[in-house]
């Protein structure tokens, strides 16, 4: 085994199917359990950020003051909003060491469930190759891989006759949607930021917004990639992940980037 496998997914392997003992011996069970057992332990490190938010939403007022200052000058307004975020002790940064961290706990599971979940392999023989003694399959033993309508060893996709291609099937669709408003509900909300991004030449003239926008669309899309190639497992465990983390961001700090569709839809003020 290489480093890779024995400090990440080794250790991933042994906790999901600790998780399927205990639920009955139900992988979607064990995916959803173990999903949010993992956005639990990384909490301490999502803290630091979702705190940052919160304090760039309290302190909204003045960052509208500075892009007001400097909305002609976008190296003074960069400057101005660094050493501004420094004195209130503001790290639009924090999110990064997350967001890396749930790549590579998606790769690891990535080359789990194609290892062990692919239809011309034996599912137990690989498992038993990354599992400690005491959680080993023993002689006899299956896997199930029925959970709802899906077999989790396959992707979640709906073949349409006369197309070259699969459409991706509702587990793909809610996994990449979820992502896609979890992404959108850590950034930083601003009141009057559609004001003053129309009063500025570049409208990613917050440092927060700019390092977050590209996040926003390139996981759901990510998802939707993946998804349409490989074991429905994984998406059923991003969505379960994405859910967690979005209603987490939202009881830290509100709706975030979603508040201007949460006012219209009436939920917000």
């Amino acid at each position: 085994m290489n480093i890779f496998t024995v400090l990440i997914t080794q250790p991933l392997a042994n906790g999901l199917i600790f998780f399927y003992h205990i639920l009955g011996n139900n992988l979607g069970l064990a995916i959803i359990a173990f999903s949010l057992f993992l956005r639990i332990i990384l909490n301490p490190l999502t803290k630091p950020y979702m705190e940052s938010m919160k304090k760039m939403k309290d302190f909204a007022p003045e960052i509208d003051k500075l892009k007001k200052r400097h909305k002609d000058d976008k190296t003074k307004l960069a400057q101005a909003q660094a050493d501004f975020y420094k004195d209130k002790g503001i790290n639009p940064s924090a999110g990064c060491l997350p967001y890396i961290l749930q790549i590579v706990i998606l790769i690891a599971l990535f080359r789990l469930f194609i290892s062990v979940l692919s239809p011309d392999v034996d599912p137990i023989a690989r498992l038993n190759e990354l599992l400690y003694q005491p959680l080993q399959f023993t002689q006899g033993q299956t896997l199930n891989e029925n959970f709802l309508w899906l077999d989790l060893s396959r992707p979640d996709t709906i073949p349409v006759e006369g197309l070259p291609f699969a459409l991706p099937g509702v587990l793909l669709f809610a996994a990449a949607g979820l992502q896609f408003l979890s992404a959108k509900i850590t950034q930083p909300y601003i009141e009057q930021e559609e004001k003053m991004a129309k009063a500025t030449p570049d409208k990613s003239d917050d440092i927060a917004t700019t390092m977050q926008a590209s996040m926003v669309y390139t996981f759901p899309l990510m998802t939707l990639l993946i998804g349409l190639n490989f074991p429905s497992g994984l998406a059923l465990y991003w969505l379960v992940f994405s859910a967690f983390q979005g209603f987490q961001q939202y009881r830290s700090s509100g709706w975030g980037g979603l508040t201007p569709w949460a006012k219209k839809l009436g939920i917000a003020k």
